[in-house]
């Protein structure tokens, strides 16, 4: 992304181990709905300070200000929302947040023990859910991802990419029909 509205790509790149061998397998952003909420506040506050010029009185300036204060609060949270990444590599998890202070916290895979998906009524309906990981630390930085599309997928992501490292156990099932070279 180039232009004025560089600073809200997050860059995860960056943050991969090329010269180990990491690889991205997915990045994922905030799902539509999340951005319900703070894009009706953006549309009220507009539409609240477009009205404002209505008033001549000392009234004007406060639904101004009131008006502005809503608009820039809720085009806040919309950038911190599209910032917010999940990244799963082939080593880790990571996570890359924030509008100003950016905060990065990542899992390398086999530090995470367990992977709870919850998915409320409304997410089974929309399509979205809610990581939360274990691991033997205490207190971690990356435990709940919220707002995840198609969690499903990514949680099936996420064992298949702990299974190819060697870490997961089971038994590997494979699809479709293998070339023995003859």
């Amino acid at each position: 992304m180039s232009g004025p509205l560089a600073w809200l790509d997050p860059g995860v790149e960056r943050y991969l181990l090329v010269e180990d061998g990491e690889q991205m397998r997915d990045q994922v952003t905030r799902h539509w709905a999340a951005s319900v909420w703070p894009g009706l506040r953006f549309g009220v506050g507009l539409w609240i300070l477009a009205g404002a010029f209505v008033f001549t009185s000392w009234f004007f300036w406060v639904v101004l200000v009131l008006s502005l204060a809503v608009v820039v609060n809720a085009g806040w949270v919309l950038a911190e929302q599209f910032r917010d990444r999940f990244v799963v590599t082939n080593q880790k998890v990571y996570r890359v947040h924030g509008n100003l202070n950016q905060l990065r916290a990542s899992m390398p895979l086999t530090r995470i023990l367990d992977i709870t998906v919850d998915r409320p009524v409304l997410g089974r309906i929309l399509g979205y859910g809610h990581f939360v990981f274990e691991s033997a630390a205490q207190d971690q930085g990356l435990r709940e991802i919220k707002w995840v599309s198609e969690i499903d997928d990514r949680e099936r992501l996420i064992q298949r990419v702990i299974h190819e490292a060697g870490l997961g156990t089971g038994p590997t099932t494979t699809t479709g029909t293998e070339d023995d070279g003859t």
